[in-house]
């Protein structure tokens, strides 16, 4: 026999040793059918041998985890394009919420303005500098009116006394002039008799 027909029934029988022990070729471990990819590949490198770096597969085996590696590789590849779907949909939600959230705040400090703020001949003022311009302007008020009420009252008093002082003159100037009248008229007699005795002497 030829050492090539030696070798090719050795391959041969470590083909048919290397196949799963307890199997039949119609019947496929528990592992290929429930087992994860990692562990159909253990299983293979535990259960099979290799001979001048060829390793012994059942052909049933290796069509099943091919198609079980494919079939991950597409469920992967579906659930890496869902999962870039939804981070896409997210980031633009995420853009509009950002975009939202600054037309927010921008209303946020128009209405914060106009709440501090008191429109005045069509200009912005601040409702503190507002407060204190009217109340400033309020008490200059306030003095103004105090200040006038006194001035109006002292004023008022001197008249009163003007008054009475007038009165007072008048009465005065009264009893100067029916004086003056009866003097004069004493005196206008005083002349007649003094002429009359001077006729009659």
């Amino acid at each position: 026999m030829s050492p090539l027909r030696i070798k090719f029934w050795f391959i041969t029988a470590i083909l048919l040793a290397g196949t799963i022990g307890g199997y039949s070729q119609n019947e496929l471990p528990e592992v290929f059918k429930k087992g994860t990819i990692s562990e159909q590949f253990k299983y293979l490198d535990e259960r099979t041998r290799i001979y001048e770096d060829y390793r012994a597969i059942r052909e049933d085996m290796f069509r099943l985890i091919s198609r079980n590696t494919l079939d991950t590789l597409k469920n992967t590849r579906k659930k890496i394009n869902d999962q870039i779907s939804q981070t896409n949909t997210l980031n633009n939600r995420i853009d509009s919420l950002k975009i939202s959230l600054e037309a927010s705040k921008s209303e946020l400090e128009e209405m914060t303005r106009t709440k501090e703020s008191i429109p005045v001949l069509g200009i912005e003022v601040n409702k503190k500098s507002y407060n204190a311009i009217m109340w400033t302007i309020l008490g200059v008020l306030v003095f103004l009116l105090i200040s006038g009420f006194l001035i109006f009252r002292q004023n008022r008093h001197i008249t009163h006394r003007t008054k009475l002082d007038l009165v007072e003159l008048k009465e005065e100037f009264e009893g100067y002039r029916q004086k003056t009248r009866l003097d004069r008229e004493q005196m206008t007699r005083d002349h007649f008799n003094e002429i009359k005795r001077l006729k009659g002497r």
